[in-house]
């Protein structure tokens, strides 16, 4: 491959985790790659496309389970391009989106490295094609806001609440499960109407895939009771009213609740 020669990287989104949601660049430098390190969010259906004789290595990062830090990721990185491998590093959804691409182009440019980044469909785009909703709405939902609600053990999510407590924008709000009741609560507070429509959409574009339908007020209990183990986006806003649980026609594996 001419984009793609050996002792380079390129960051690859894997998108929401349908294989047929991958772009076909994608599915080319995912085929030509001669080692992978991919993230816990990219299933077996993805990495089935790699050559056989490729190196898969996981380097998946869950809610308090690292398999490696941050910091080691990016020297396997250099260390495989620096051997002359072509590398993939594929991430779940886009690379550029919560997707701690900074460090590792900044550690493959220090390092000499040719290094690109090949975008994917961010979970929130997957989200809502899968409530047959548009994550903005004329005249009502005007601005689109994504976020990661992921703290630290202990702490407090910092984030500045009254510019998000905007009811003319949508929020996508990406790990927010464990934080779902703080984040309800100081939404209210910040002055976003406790009626504000929510979706969670869990395990997005995926056969397992599970959407739910509640209000602002009610997300802390909602997400208790609705979410499983999977990885959960939150969508909040008044374009979220749209996507209505008649609307949609769940089968055996996709499962739709409303909680109000």
């Amino acid at each position: 491959m001419t984009d793609f020669p050996q002792g380079t990287v390129w960051l690859v989104g894997a998108g929401p985790g349908d294989p047929d949601l991958l772009t076909l660049k994608a599915e080319r430098l995912i085929r030509s790659g001669t080692l992978i390190f991919h993230d816990a969010l990219v299933g077996p259906d993805v990495l089935s496309l790699a050559s056989p004789d490729a190196q898969l290595v996981y380097v998946g990062k869950r809610s308090g389970r690292h398999s490696q830090d941050q910091e080691a990721i990016d020297q396997m990185i250099v260390a495989a391009a620096l051997e002359g491998e072509r590398v993939v590093r594929l991430k779940g959804g886009d690379p550029a989106i919560f997707g701690r691409a900074t460090e590792e182009l900044e550690a493959c440019r220090v390092a000499g490295i040719q290094v690109s980044i090949c975008p994917g469909i961010t979970a929130a785009s997957a989200a809502a094609a899968s409530l047959g909703a548009s994550l903005t709405l004329r005249g009502h939902a005007r601005k689109l806001i994504f976020l990661t609600a992921h703290a630290r053990a202990g702490e407090m999510l910092d984030l500045d609440w009254h510019t998000l407590a905007d009811p003319e924008a949508t929020l996508a709000i990406y790990m927010g499960k464990a934080a779902a009741c703080d984040l309800s609560q100081q939404l209210i507070a910040a002055g976003l109407s406790g009626d504000t429509p929510v979706a969670m959409v869990e395990n997005a574009s995926l056969p397992d895939e599970r959407v739910f339908h509640s209000r602002l007020d009610l997300l802390g209990l909602a997400s208790k009771l609705a979410l499983g183990h999977g990885p959960a986006l939150l969508l909040i806003g008044k374009a979220m009213a749209i996507a209505a649980p008649a609307s949609l026609e769940p089968s055996p594996a996709r499962s739709v609740h409303s909680i109000e």
